[in-house]
């Protein structure tokens, strides 16, 4: 789906109809949030390298071969935490609330469905997975092979180029995509700005006179919100201005609908409900309980 405007510029359609533009991750902020989480990973596996190598030290004194086959079974473990230590970060992060690394958040960047629906643990995992065909993968065979024959330096430059193959995709499509982002069916997009909360309040929103109960309330989960967010923040405050084909007008009444509510200024009532609904929800999350959407059980 495209939209006008700007070439980074798309239009969403979310499962309740609403239109949301949205601006598309540039390469480099990419690539840099990339930098900056593969940056702390890294720094995870010297811990775990450090760790193993003092294992080693306690395992060469107690096994038959010595400090030979302690270097094996540690090498084993350090391979598989390796493994299981870049996977999970990024798997860990982008399933969040947030959907997005600690990289992502730095460079202001999150990850979305292209469908417009709420992002899957599914979608979260194959597009992550698919990294280790990308760049995990070819660069360990690299390395691997460093210092090897010349037949096997030729295996390491087919290696690199695979490498850079993939690289390279994201700059020769119009969306930006990875292969994971292909099969998972997501994109990376421009994270709005936090604490909307406020933005509201500042902007001049009415949101006084407004009460909703904690049933009303219970209606949505964060998948909402997050979607309320975009609206509230790509819309007009002065209702003059307003559009008949505001996505404001089509979302209250929708909301109204669904938890009973009449009267009010749309973009008040929704500012609002966009407050109540975060303080609720930020309420249960002090207590262990999170609303992943309106489908999961209240």
């Amino acid at each position: 789906m495209s939209g006008r405007g700007s070439d980074d510029a798309r239009a969403l359609v979310t499962p309740e109809g609403i239109v949301l533009t949205l601006q598309l991750a540039g390469s480099g902020q990419r690539l840099w949030a990339f930098v900056l989480d593969l940056a702390m990973v890294m720094a995870m596996l010297v811990a775990v390298t450090v760790a193993a190598l003092l294992l080693v030290g306690s395992l060469a004194l107690t096994l038959p071969g010595g400090g030979s086959a302690a270097f094996q079974v540690v090498a084993v473990i350090w391979l598989l935490a390796a493994f299981i230590l870049r996977n999970l970060w990024f798997v860990m992060f982008e399933a969040g609330r947030r959907t997005a690394t600690p990289g992502k958040r730095i460079v202001g960047l999150r990850v979305a469905a292209r469908d417009g629906d709420r992002l899957t643990i599914d979608a979260v995992v194959a597009r992550n997975l698919v990294r280790e065909l990308e760049f995990f993968l070819p660069l360990s065979f690299i390395a691997y092979q460093a210092g090897a024959s010349a037949a096997n330096a030729w295996t390491a430059l087919a290696g690199i180029g695979w490498t850079t193959g993939f690289a390279l995709l994201p700059l020769v499509n119009r969306d930006r995509l990875r292969v994971g982002d292909l099969l998972a069916g997501t994109w990376v997009l421009q994270a709005p700005r936090p604490r909307l909360g406020v933005d509201v309040v500042e902007r001049g929103a009415a949101t006084t006179g407004f009460v909703f109960t904690d049933k009303q309330l219970a209606a949505y989960g964060v998948f909402e919100l997050q979607t309320l967010e975009d609206v509230l923040r790509r819309s007009e405050v002065n209702p003059m201005r307003r559009r008949v084909d505001d996505p404001v007008i089509a979302v209250a009444a929708s909301i109204r609908r669904k938890i009973g509510f009449t009267g009010g200024d749309d973009f008040a009532f929704l500012s609002a409900y966009y407050l109540a609904l975060l303080t609720r929800l930020e309420r249960q999350k002090l207590f262990g309980k999170t609303r992943r959407d309106k489908h999961d059980a209240a």
